[in-house]
Formats: structure tokens, sequence, C-alpha cells
């Protein structure tokens, strides 16, 4: 079976010139021109590879970036873009892209990019069976829906945000233990200088507003003086 490729590229020339070259190295193609279009297909398609332009229409190539890997953290992603400043690529790297070329680009570059990263993404596959994250976690009376970006709280139906999600993952993912801020900070938002360790904290407060009967007596999400939060379901 041959491997997929998503390419999200909105120059339809150019989208269409890559189709026509992975084909001809015996790829599965699939082109789509919208960031909103991409998410769609991601999950219908399942590609192995997903090739993606940063200036996209309806969801620019960052927001694309930041739903995937808030549901999948390996799957391989190439970045080609017409963006080349650095801080486009340091932010792109943090957010876990596999690889990044600025156009104009060469195509024989690119066709041997594509292949080492599936190359080394078989390698990976093959060494361990990875669980996907669950779209839906429970954790008492209340639960999250990471794909619906809804929830059940205290208080009823909530509506959370990327970045809300984000936390609550890292903390599902990490139950029972106590992590730092910067953790935190570090695994959820991709950490920078000018991320305050004041951010978390203001999350924190906003969770038990949503999941604690009694926010001053939190039952799942804890502090431990000095050290951090801890989540217990």
């Amino acid at each position: 079976m041959s491997l997929k490729v998503l390419v999200v590229e909105d120059e339809k020339h150019i989208a269409e010139g890559l189709k026509i070259n992975l084909s001809r190295q015996g790829y599965d193609v699939k082109l789509c021109h919208t960031g909103t279009k991409a998410l769609e297909l991601w999950k219908s398609y399942e590609p192995d590879l997903i090739v993606l332009d940063l200036m996209l229409p309806e969801l620019d190539g960052f927001k694309v970036l930041e739903n995937i890997r808030l549901y999948d953290e390996k799957l391989p992603i190439l970045i080609l873009s017409a963006r080349d400043a650095i801080e486009d690529k340091i932010r792109c790297l943090k957010k876990g892209v596999d690889d990044y070329m600025s156009k104009p680009f060469d195509l024989d570059e690119f066709l041997l990019r594509v292949e080492r990263i599936l190359k080394r993404a078989s390698w990976t596959e093959s060494e361990e069976v990875t669980e996907k994250f669950p779209t839906k976690i429970t954790f008492g009376e209340y639960w999250v829906d990471f794909e619906e970006q809804t929830g059940l709280g205290a208080n009823g139906d909530i509506e959370l945000t990327l970045q809300e999600l984000k936390l609550i993952k890292v903390f599902y993912q990490n139950q029972n233990i106590v992590l730092s801020r910067k953790f935190l900070l570090e695994n959820a938002f991709g950490y920078s200088q000018d991320v305050s360790s004041r951010t978390v904290d203001n999350f924190i407060v906003r969770f038990r507003k949503y999941f604690e009967v009694n926010p001053k007596k939190p039952i799942h999400f804890k502090s431990k003086r000095a050290m951090g939060y801890i989540f217990e379901l």
C-alpha cells in the first residue's frame, strides 16, 4: 500500500506540481487549499505525512499545526513556506514539526526530505506500539471532549479554548504526579521567555471554577506548595 501524503498549499500551481512529482515517487497524494479543509482531510484521509504551508486562508498553518499536535504528536509534518524568518522556524519547531523548507525550494531536495522523514517514521513505528491520546476523557463526574472542544463541569456545559485543552492534556498524561509551573509551560505552551509562570496559575483558577464543586477545596486540580500542581482523577 502506498504511503499517503497530504499537501496543504493555497497556490494551486505549486500544489499540482507537488502532487505530480510525489505521485511519480509512488506516494498516494491528496491536495487541499485551506486550513479548515486540511483538518477535515487529516481526520478522514489519515495521511502518513503532511506537507503544510503557513499562509493559508480560513485557518493559517500555525493553527492547523497546533490542532493536529493536540491529538497526534508523532504524525510527520513538513513545513513548506515562503516565510523564512528564523522566528517562524523556531515557532514551528517548538510546536513539533519534523522539517522546515523555505520557498523557493529545490524539488530534488524536497523529495529527498520527504523520503527521509517517512523512513524515520517507519523506524519509529516498527520499534514501538504507540497509543493515541483519547478524544474524550472523564474524571469524577466530569468529562472533556478534545475533538469538540467542550466539557461538562460542576456548573454544566463548557466551551474550552485550545490552550485550556493543551494544559488539560498534559495534566491527564501525568496524573498523580506533581508538575512544576516550568514543566507545564514547556509541555503545554512551548515555553518562551515572554510567558509568566502566573499564566499556569490563572488557568488553574479557571479549571477549578469549571471542575470543582468547591474551588477552595479542589479534588482534581490541587496545589503543592512551592512545587506546582497535581491532577487526580
